[in-house]
């Protein structure tokens, strides 16, 4: 019975970068984001108007033209802008509380609020 090997090549540093794609790590509400122009994701909830600009000064890493720039723990100068678009409310979560033999049933549930933005730029 022959066995086959196949060996896997080193992953170069374009291959790591996104091989050109322009994008950022960035840090909200204790959570490392990838992000990239023109994409939408949801964040923590916070009191901003649909409109105005959030500007995330904690940059980890910028990804530009299969260049990757790490920082040292943030990348200097660099600044991710985005637009908010609105709150959200997540999906509906159920919690039970259950007492056996005590007649003690409970069901509660509620949505949580977000904040959905979209990136702008991206910039350092």
């Amino acid at each position: 019975m022959a066995k086959s090997s196949t060996s896997a090549a080193p992953a170069s540093a374009a291959a790591l970068a996104g091989s050109g794609e322009h994008y950022a790590i960035v840090v909200d509400g204790g959570r490392q984001y990838r992000v990239s122009e023109g994409q939408e994701f949801e964040i923590d909830f916070r009191h901003l108007a649909p409109g105005s600009e959030l500007v995330f000064e904690r940059v980890l890493a910028i990804s530009k033209g299969g260049k990757l720039t790490l920082g040292k723990p943030v990348v200097k100068g660099a600044t991710v802008k985005a637009a908010v678009i609105g709150p959200v409310q997540g999906d509906k979560i159920y919690v039970q509380k259950f007492a056996r033999r005590k007649n003690y049933r409970r069901r509660t549930g509620h949505r949580s609020l977000a904040t959905k933005i979209r990136i702008a730029s991206i910039a350092g």
